[in-house]
């Protein structure tokens, strides 16, 4: 692992000792944690993207998912 200084405003600061407390554990740990998650919600962002835009160059054909209709199950 990197040691690396960041710059936070005060009221943030406050907040993540405030959950850190909670959860036990440490800035550091709560910080890798967070940029984990944010940085997997950037990446699943990206892919939904690129799916749309594969969609909507490549429409699908008009009943190419009807043959599985017959196989899906509603529960209401």
């Amino acid at each position: 692992m990197k040691t690396i200084q960041m710059t936070l405003d005060e009221n943030l600061i406050k907040q993540v000792d405030k959950e850190v407390s909670k959860l036990k554990t440490s800035r550091s740990a709560f910080t890798r944690q967070a940029l984990k998650q944010l940085l997997d919600f950037y990446r699943t962002q990206e892919l939904e993207k690129k799916q749309q835009a594969g969609y909507k160059k490549y429409p699908p054909a008009a009943n190419e998912f009807s043959d599985w209709e017959d196989e899906q199950s509603w529960i209401d």
